[in-house]
């Protein structure tokens, strides 16, 4: 479970450092670097979302190991 966290959060830092680089120079690093809306940018985009999705899990689980220390 710890690699998924990883991997996860990984690809969320990935998509938060994107979404950064928009909103200040705008500038899309995915769309620069596989296509505006391609297939896989596109995929990039929808993972990011499900890392984010599966990133809400952890206020349960950040309160759950707090309750236990």
């Amino acid at each position: 479970m710890k690699g998924l966290d990883y991997t996860i959060l990984t690809i969320a830092i990935v998509g938060a450092i994107n979404w950064g680089l928009i909103g200040i120079f705008r500038f899309d690093l995915v769309a620069t670097l596989f296509g505006s809306m391609s297939w896989i940018s596109r995929i990039v985009y929808i993972l990011v979302g499900i890392a984010g999705l599966y990133l809400i899990s952890m206020y349960g689980r950040v309160r759950q190991n707090s309750a236990e220390s």
